[in-house]
């Protein structure tokens, strides 16, 4: 199985961190070598190791963004 290779290009900010040390973030990462994406998942403290999570082109996270907003608006 070939490896998944990965570059941080833009670290966005965390959104919250486990006792563990782990912490659900969103980046921006290019995943092998492609164009990069937004990118939201656990880490591991050291960076290395990552938990499943989802990846978001720009008009994904704008689509995404206009869902949370009516969100706030409810509450």
């Amino acid at each position: 199985m070939s490896s998944i290779q990965f570059e941080l290009v833009k670290k966005i900010g965390t959104v919250n961190e486990s006792p563990n040390g782990w912490s659900k973030q969103l980046n921006m990462i290019s995943w092998n070598g492609r164009a990069p994406k937004y990118d939201l998942r656990d880490w591991a403290p050291d960076g290395e190791k990552m938990g499943k999570g989802i990846t978001l082109s720009v008009d994904e996270m704008k689509a995404l963004k206009l869902l949370l907003n009516q969100l706030e608006e409810l509450n």
